[in-house]
């Protein structure tokens, strides 16, 4: 019995998975059977942990921190006592051993007097993130907890988790049964090939484990597979998603359904611009990563050669790059700005202190990576159009990134890229690995002559490659402490091109293991043990599909298609996967491809087209008919290092405070000491005290904390200390219509509309020429903070010089009180009056169009 892999935690063999006790296991019939048992499925003790929600946000008490409820029930019902909304309750026996019954009746009483009260004496209150919620903002308390049927999904609670307060006293109330049985908790114990799918590429191998993945990729394709003619993104999500059907595209639908894939690509554009679809505070310009969907047009293109298709991505892909060039675009650092790729869950990804603009403008690799590999796509779509200027621009504008993310991005001591750069007035690095970014900077040539460094360096887990590392503390699994099989996909794609068999066997050892145990393609896993209860899966997630098929076609058959009409050959495959393949039903354009490799390594020996040798290992796709290709590999080792790490998290952000003249922090666990920062700058750095004196002049500071081997937290929300008179100016005498029509908005706020005050103008005299950081208050109650796509965006000009975009994401939805800051704006400005002005531009447009709205408050600059 061939084994393909062997770690600590599981063996795969070429007809099964053996993880512990569990096995997953082939059958001569084709069918898979799996016995795995998520450890969730562990009886729940009578300790259960329960928090409280205002407005669907994670607002009650400090992050990680949960009430403590021990369950003893009468009579299958139990009644906890009065928890007062933002005091920790932890009962006596917290902790006690004993197992809890199934299906009880929990009664749950919340006592929000205090919170009305301040509605009463204040007008708001004041929750643990110091956002400030008025009682006409005050949507509902939610409860989260750690017992099904509840979670921690924060934003996605529901109604079945709202308390009531039927009689006015402010006493919340909740009857929910708990410990209930909870399918979602269990994987299928067998799987079967039930569908037809004859109409996609077939595979035929010795290796029975890659056979029966494969083909249950292609029956969760077709399942995925709507009425419409599109892809639906998963098992629990309809619909067609921006970055992840065109991630999935890439990866290998474009190649087993080009048409279908070609039709779901089309549903995401609008004004001939793609859509960013999600996304934090009203998804673009927050997050950035539309133009995933450039990768995978010039995938459908590159397959199909359709001159029409390539002539309306370039309008298309050309509309939208020019737009984020105009409001994404960081002209100082030359990079990008906007959430990570995909990781757009913000406390899975980012301090808990950012907010949405803060995510906006910060820096992130895999995005930037996206952006170039964009802008490389648009510059040779350009030279196929005959576009001249546009192939010298857009491939120069190629080349600045390049520069730059290898300027601001590389971690010289790490040996791979920063995950992003953050901040307020002055910027910091992350310096956490981001696995899909480190992927791309290898597979878009960004890397260059670092990309063996970039794939032994970069942490990986024994269960796969984690999305960051190191992790985030108290953030249940997803993103963080989440593996994601697509992800695992391109950095085995990466591996493959670096030539690096060790991380390959690895890479695809991780990947084969996950879906064969869960007898799925699920969206992801936890990074700490391997297994799927995350705060969110579902079964054949449409990417991870995509990513088991991309193994065979992109690694295994080393396909990759180019602009001069070829599909080209590169079969990359670890000694331990050694096998015969063949590949049959391959119908690209007019040509049906039957496709044979053999042996192993990274070297073709042979490379035959129907029946005479070749020396370039490709073919046209010009013509029809059918080619048989025959591959027999030159069984040469490859060899590479990797960095298998224990997976880790870091310690926890500090959260500091200025009072009378000190800088306050709490103590953080297993700290060593503490770095204080000042404008950007270390100012020292301390282990035995949280304070320090502050000085008489005006500056921001934050403060990060060390653990005992060098590796740091967050660094601690900025704080603006203003003990000197002037460098600071507040003004909000605009000249606009004063009128305000939203109901509850904040006194001295003026309403920016698509139909009201598209032109707010103003005059300003600075008394001290120098460099000023300018940002505005604002509300925008359109949406959720989380998702939604109604981002409010404006355009500053000052003396008449269009300066930068001015970004205001939703906060709440009709949470118009809740105040926020806009994004910084860094400007140079000579003593003397000055005359500004806020406008809408087209570029301004935000993905609803419709609704494009915010409450603008006072103008504030500090000097630096």
């Amino acid at each position: 019995m061939n084994i393909h892999h062997v770690n600590k935690n599981f063996t795969v063999y070429n007809n099964k998975v053996v993880q512990g006790d569990f096995i997953a296991e082939v059958h001569p019939d084709g069918s898979m059977t799996s016995n795995y048992m998520s450890p969730v499925n562990i009886p729940q003790k009578r300790t259960i942990e329960l928090k409280f929600s205002i407005n669907q946000k994670d607002n009650e008490l400090p992050f990680a921190t949960n009430h403590q409820i021990v369950v003893k029930p009468e009579n299958g019902i139990y009644n906890t006592p009065i928890i007062e909304f933002g005091n920790q309750h932890i009962d006596e026996q917290a902790g006690i051993d004993e197992t809890l019954e199934s299906n009880i009746t929990l009664n749950v009483k919340l006592d929000l007097r205090k919170v009305f009260k301040a509605f009463d004496e204040k007008g708001y209150y004041e929750d643990i993130n110091h956002d400030k919620i008025t009682q006409k903002d005050f949507k509902g308390v939610f409860m989260a907890g750690n017992i099904a049927p509840l979670n921690f999904d924060f934003e996605n609670l529901g109604e079945n988790v709202q308390l009531k307060d039927e009689d006015g006293d402010h006493i919340y109330e909740l009857s929910i049964n708990i410990n209930t049985f909870d399918e979602n908790k269990f994987v299928k114990p067998e799987w079967k090939l039930t569908k037809d799918i004859s109409q996609y590429p077939q595979l035929k191998t010795d290796n029975e484990l890659i056979q029966a993945l494969y083909n249950m990729a292609l029956e969760e394709t077709k399942l995925l597979s709507e009425d419409d003619g599109t892809f639906r993104t998963g098992a629990k999500w309809a619909g067609v998603w921006t970055r992840d059907v065109s991630y999935a595209t890439v990866l290998g639908l474009g190649i087993a359904d080009t048409q279908r894939a070609r039709h779901s690509l089309l549903k995401k554009i609008k004004r001939d611009r793609i859509i960013q679809d999600t996304g934090s505070g009203g998804a673009w310009p927050v997050s950035s990563d539309r133009t995933t969907w450039a990768l995978a047009a010039w995938e459908i293109y590159l397959i199909s050669g359709d001159e029409l298709w390539l002539d309306y991505c370039y309008k298309v892909i050309k509309n939208t790059v020019e737009d984020d060039r105009i409001i994404v675009f960081d002209n100082n650092s030359h990079l990008y700005k906007g959430e990570s790729s995909f990781l757009d869950w913000r406390i899975q990804t980012y301090p808990r202190w950012m907010d949405n603009t803060d995510i906006y403008s910060s820096l992130n690799l895999g995005t930037n990576l996206v952006h170039y590999q964009t802008l490389r796509i648009l510059s040779q779509m350009a030279k196929l159009l005959n576009q001249k200027e546009d192939i010298s621009k857009y491939s120069n504008w190629a080349n600045e990134l390049k520069t730059a993310i290898n300027t601001n991005l590389w971690n010289q001591e790490k040996g791979y890229y920063n995950q992003y750069i953050y901040g307020r007035n002055y910027k910091f690095s992350s310096p956490k690995s981001e696995s899909l970014g480190e992927a791309f900077s290898v597979l878009y040539d960004v890397a260059d002559e670092k990309s063996n460094t970039v794939i032994e360096n970069t942490p990986t887990l024994t269960w796969g490659i984690p999305c960051v590392y190191p992790q985030i503390p108290g953030i249940q699994p997803y993103h963080n402490n989440g593996i994601w099989p697509f992800v695992q996909t391109f950095w085995n794609l990466a591996v493959s091109k670096a030539g690096n068999n060790n991380a390959l066997e690895q890479g695809i050892s991780s990947f084969y293991r996950a879906a064969a145990m869960f007898l799925t393609n699920k969206e992801n896993m936890v990074a700490d043990n391997g297994d799927f209860m995350t705060a969110l899966n579902s079964d054949r997630q449409l990417w991870s599909v995509a990513g088991n098929l991309g193994h065979i076609y992109k690694i295994f058959f080393g396909m990759n298609f180019k602009p001069d009409h070829k599909l080209y050959f590169n079969p990359v495959i670890p000694n331990s996967y050694q096998c015969k393949m063949e590949l049959s039903n391959l119908k690209i354009r007019d040509k049906e491809f039957t496709i044979k490799v053999n042996g192993y390594g990274n070297k073709i020996q042979s490379f035959t087209v129907n029946g005479e040798k070749q020396t370039e290992h490709s073919v046209s796709l010009l013509g029809e008919g059918k080619v048989i290709i025959e591959i027999e590999m030159a069984n040469n080792d490859f060899y590479g290092s990797t960095n298998v790490v224990a997976n880790k998290f870091h310690i926890a952000t500090p959260q500091a405070a200025i009072k009378n003249q000190e800088l306050l922090w709490d103590s953080v666990q297993n700290a060593v000491k503490y770095e204080v920062y000042k404008n950007g700058k270390l100012l020292t750095t301390t282990t035995d005290v949280t304070k320090i004196n502050l000085d008489e002049t005006n500056g921001e500071y934050t403060i990060r904390a060390i653990d005992i081997v060098g590796d740091p937290s967050f660094i601690s929300e900025p704080i603006y200390y203003k003990p000197q008179s002037g460098g600071y100016l507040s003004f909000n005498k605009y000249k606009c219509n004063k009128t305000v029509s939203i109901a509850g908005a904040p006194a001295g706020m003026i309403e920016l509309s698509k139909q009201k005050n598209l032109d707010v103008e103003w005059n300003i005299n600075i008394p001290e020429e120098g460099t000023y950081i300018l940002f505005f208050e604002y509300t925008n109650g359109s949406g959720p903070w989380n998702t939604d796509n109604k981002c409010a965006n404006r355009t500053l000009w000052i003396n008449d010089q269009k300066t930068a975009p001015v970004i205001m994401p939703q906060r709440g939805t009709n949470e118009w009180a809740n105040l926020g800051e806009t994004n910084r704006i860094k400007t140079q400005l000579p003593k003397g009056t000055h005359h500004f002005k806020l406008t809408f531009e087209p570029e301004n447009e935000n993905m609803n169009v419709d609704t494009n709205s915010a409450l603008l408050g006072k103008m504030k600059l500090i000097k630096l």
